[in-house]
């Protein structure tokens, strides 16, 4: 059982009629902010839903860094990041999966940035977050996502 179906299974809230399910979800301090990692891909599976809406992506065997990702505009959003500096060092992962959960924005925050939901088949690259040294389940936390021509910071609202 992987760390997403425990958590389902074990978090439920509400007595009698009112049961419902709590859906997995974790704050930026699970993810290793230290080491901001590259993934690109085509997408595999959408639930475009809260607490934040997810993605799965089937990554290239021969996954590389793009040349001019340190040199992408990106956009400003509310909270203080540094998208240059984080940009600089973004790393490839590790871990070798093929394919990746992808954890995005609440579906308020998506709205914000105008991102229209994005279909399975579509093409999305994407830098974020793991868990410290990669263990547990190939899950990536975004920072910035790039569909199309466009660059989205899903940590906050737009500035």
């Amino acid at each position: 059982m992987n760390r997403r179906q425990l958590v389902q299974g074990m978090a439920s809230l509400g007595t009698g009629s009112m049961l419902m399910p709590a859906m997995a979800h974790h704050g930026w301090s699970s993810f290793d902010q230290d080491r901001p990692i590259y993934l690109q891909g085509r997408v595999t599976r959408v639930q475009w839903r809260n607490p934040h809406a997810e993605l799965v992506i089937e990554v290239p065997a021969n996954l590389a860094l793009p040349a001019d990702l340190a040199q992408r505009a990106l956009p400003a959003q509310s909270a203080p990041v540094d998208g240059k500096a984080l940009l600089a060092k973004t790393v490839l992962p590790t871990r070798k999966d093929r394919s990746w959960e992808v954890e995005l924005a609440p579906l308020t925050r998506m709205e914000a940035w105008k991102v229209a939901p994005i279909a399975v088949g579509a093409q999305v690259s994407l830098v974020g977050f793991t868990f410290a040294q990669e263990k547990g389940d190939a899950i990536v936390r975004v920072e910035y996502l790039f569909v199309g021509d466009r660059a989205y910071g899903l940590r906050s609202s737009p500035a």
